[in-house]
């Protein structure tokens, strides 16, 4: 009996996540596009999905709450998959693999931005609307960052040893940012 209630709760809330989706969701091509602001497709962008697309809905907000349009959400999502690939993580380079600063000191690098600790305490860092706003506030400082490649403009902010290392993210950075506003390529 217990066993059947289980079977049939599961199903219930399959089928309605499935109504859900397909109220949220509408399928344009191969791509899938929001129909509502603030949601984020289901079923994925590109490969990036769940917790990845609510990170980047994270910096798409925090950018659009300091009055940054969409080019400055778009760097922000590149630099979150290039360095996180969109996760908040607890750790960075150091641990993955021994990188070390200019200097030659151990890296401290955490969360979606991977920001070492003269970004801000370990909380901030690892706060995904603190470690974006801080990014932009930093974006901001670099004179005429609109007008720069886009990788280089991220690279700026970052301060990491490649200014190409964020360019193999700008298609997937513009579909991610484009879906969770909304507007899908026509």
């Amino acid at each position: 009996m217990l066993r059947a209630t289980w079977v049939t709760a599961a199903v219930a809330l399959a089928a309605s996540v499935l109504l859900l989706i397909l109220g949220l969701v509408t399928a344009r091509g191969e791509e899938y596009c929001v129909e509502q602001p603030q949601e984020f497709p289901a079923l994925g962008v590109h490969g990036w999905r769940g917790e990845q697309l609510e990170n980047a809905a994270i910096i798409v907000r925090t950018a659009d709450g300091m009055d940054l349009e969409r080019d400055a959400q778009v760097l922000g999502v590149m630099a979150a998959m290039g360095e996180s690939s969109l996760r908040n993580i607890d750790f960075g380079d150091w641990e993955t693999s021994g990188v070390t600063n200019p200097d030659g000191s151990r890296t401290t690098s955490i969360g979606l931005f991977q920001q070492q600790e003269w970004w801000g305490t370990v909380e901030e860092r690892m706060d995904p609307a603190t470690a974006a706003a801080r990014f932009f506030a930093r974006l901001r400082t670099i004179p005429g960052w609109q007008d720069l490649p886009p990788s280089h403009a991220i690279h700026r902010v970052q301060i990491n040893s490649d200014s190409e290392h964020y360019a193999p993210f700008q298609d997937d950075a513009i579909a991610v940012v484009e879906a969770l506003s909304g507007s899908c390529p026509a």
